[in-house]
């Protein structure tokens, strides 16, 4: 198995701590929401929200792909920082992918606003390539989803205070 890891940088007018209850607490509800033709609906299938949960992922119509199950692998509210994985679901089953894990960290910015910088790592079965266009697609997915957060936050100035 190998590992291929990508960085990857947002910025946000909304301050770290609103931003990451809303993206982060809240996102099984508020995604749906604000983003229905990407991800129809988030299912608990085992846990209580923390380390160790496992989540139905549903997505949209506007997907490729249909469910994935996701694990929380870690979660500090103090410090706006979350880490899950992908270790089931159709965007594994091509057969390159064991799982994708994901480390989330919500900071402050010197505007006031927050900087999400997430790493993510492509547990790949054998020596293989994931291609540029997949990683590009991954990222533009997580922007539009973080960006669809800070416009609801803006249109909702007193939702996650």
């Amino acid at each position: 198995m190998g590992v291929i890891t990508y960085d990857h940088e947002i910025t946000s007018s909304i301050p770290p701590t609103k931003m990451f209850k809303a993206f982060i607490l809240d996102s099984d509800n508020l995604i749906p929401k604000v983003l229905p033709q990407a991800i129809k609906n988030v299912e608990i299938l085992e846990g209580d929200g923390g380390v160790g949960t496992v989540k139905l992922i549903t997505f949209g119509e506007g997907s490729q792909y249909k469910s994935v199950k996701h694990r929380v692998d870690g979660i500090d509210e103090a410090n706006c920082t979350y880490s899950y994985s992908i270790i089931e679901g159709d965007v594994l089953e091509a057969g390159d992918l064991e799982k994708i894990s994901y480390d989330v960290k919500i900071e402050h910015a010197a505007d006031g606003g927050s900087i999400c910088k997430t790493k993510s790592m492509y547990h790949t079965k054998g020596i293989k390539e994931i291609t540029e266009e997949k990683i590009k697609e991954g990222k533009e997915k997580a922007r539009a989803m973080f960006k669809a957060i800070e416009a609801y936050l803006h249109a909702n100035p007193h939702a996650y205070n």
